[in-house]
């Protein structure tokens, strides 16, 4: 019998790590080499932390995390792009219209 045998500790189910200079660094070099770049705040969930998308002109985008929505503000204003709340605005149609064509010819990308 078992009874007494000791418990592992839970595992947290947010393994997720937060976010580093590196997030920052590519978030700011993709806004530096594409145009009509704008950010998106997606909001923390229970596997993720606060996350930013940037979308560029074309509908090339790239995501990673940010500290909270508070630094996501301060990130884009400091890069000089707009910043939108996904909850709000939603994802704009380029986005999509992006990802269909890289999933019809993906040779392409």
């Amino acid at each position: 019998m078992a009874l007494f045998r000791r418990r592992k500790p839970p595992i947290p189910a947010n393994r997720d790590r937060p976010a580093d200079r590196a997030d920052l660094d590519h978030l700011a070099d993709f806004a530096r080499t594409r145009r009509g770049v704008e950010a998106y705040l997606e909001p923390r969930t229970t596997m993720t932390e606060t996350t930013v998308i940037m979308i560029a002109d074309d509908g090339e985008w790239t995501r990673r995390r940010i500290d909270g929505p508070d630094g996501a503000r301060r990130f884009a204003h400091a890069l000089g792009i707009p910043i939108y709340d996904v909850r709000l605005m939603g994802y704009p149609q380029r986005m999509r219209d992006y990802n269909e064509r890289r999933k019809r010819r993906p040779e392409l990308f």
